[in-house]
């Protein structure tokens, strides 16, 4: 008798991932042991929360059958009475399952962009950190089709335009280090396959706290689409992320290739050349001149790139747009000039 169906399907998609893991570091099985390179690592990054115990016990399952190492890291943000005890408690499950090296990074969350963010960007660091560290290949995150849905609805809301709409990549970060194996999976296969497997997980009140935009969205917003809509607008939401990130790419590709051809033999931005372009591309290639200027990303907002984009489509002699990581834009002369003040 074969695994339950929730477990079968997160086998099968965690495999899918390592195999691709494999491919990309230049392993692939069936290949003589001598002539392989070393054993990828692959760490599983665990909240100790259903979708990532599922995600554990899948590349346990997973990895040794395809050659691979398996670890796991847990962030301690430190914004919960005994958040370090659960951490430990989430590095003994780990053990348990068999993954080495297992370990537990603590982390300060700031206060920039909101609790949400600041939180996020303090995981991220710590988990790249931790690739460094152990010489990872990839980490596996456990975002399933929900998560998505509500990283689509929350990129509308804020009118991010078509990349904030395409959602959370499959494959990201330097290198593509990280993986998100379970887009197609909705929270209750990950659930599922925990109690069938008897194993234990941490439900994170900060998931169903109402001070958080993510928590109000996933306990009223999704429900209230659902009960007008009928059922299936999750399942939509996480195609039109998969369609909006095909357009977001072809258009973050045409943008790269118009860029060389909008600046001067000095490398300044043309405003006649720059409107030549259609909105969707000069925005892009306005974006990108900001980000090397040095906005932070993550800051860098619709609206910023809109005032630029006044420079160049609505002049009337305005002053200075200030951007992001002290990034000043001005046009002079016929150029846009976009530096650090």
């Amino acid at each position: 008798m074969g695994p339950h169906p929730a477990v079968a399907a997160i086998r099968l998609a965690v495999r899918r991932v390592l195999t691709d893991i494999l491919d990309d570091h230049g392993r692939p099985p069936g290949r003589p042991a001598h002539e392989q390179p070393p054993t990828p690592l692959v760490l599983v990054a665990c909240s100790g929360g259903a979708d990532s115990m599922a995600l554990a016990s899948a590349l346990a399952f997973e990895a040794p059958r395809l050659g691979i190492r398996a670890g796991g890291v847990t962030v301690d943000h430190g914004l919960q009475a005994g958040s370090d005890l659960r951490a430990a408690e989430v590095v003994l499950r780990l053990r348990e399952l068999g993954l080495d090296p297992v370990e537990s990074v603590v982390v300060t969350v700031g206060r920039g962009g909101g609790p949400e963010a600041a939180a996020r960007d303090a995981r991220y660091a710590a988990l790249d950190a931790a690739v460094e560290r152990h010489g990872a290949a990839a980490v596996l995150l456990g975002h399933t089709r929900d998560d998505q849905a509500e990283t689509v609805l929350l990129g509308l809301a804020r009118g991010s335009g078509i990349r904030s709409l395409s959602g959370m990549a499959a494959v990201s970060g330097a290198g593509g280090r990280y993986r998100r194996p379970f887009l197609q999976l909705d929270r209750q296969t990950a659930r599922k396959a925990c109690m069938v497997q008897s194993l234990p997980v941490w439900d994170d009140p900060h998931n169903t706290d109402p001070a958080y935009t993510r928590s109000r969205l996933r306990h009223e917003g999704l429900p209230a689409l659902e009960k007008a809509l009928g059922k299936g607008v999750v399942e939509a939401l996480a195609r039109t992320a998969q369609l909006s990130r095909d357009d977001a790419d072809a258009l973050d590709a045409w943008a790269g290739r118009a860029e060389a051809g909008v600046r001067d033999a000095d490398g300044r931005l043309e405003c006649a050349a720059l409107y030549a372009l259609p909105p969707a591309v000069r925005r892009r290639v306005l974006r990108r001149a900001a980000i090397e200027a040095g906005a932070p990303a993550g800051s860098l907002f619709a609206r910023h790139i809109e005032e630029v984009d006044r420079l160049i489509t609505g002049w009337r002699g305005q002053g200075d747009i200030n951007l992001p990581g002290r990034v000043v834009a001005r046009r002079q002369g016929g150029r846009l000039v976009i530096r650090q003040g």
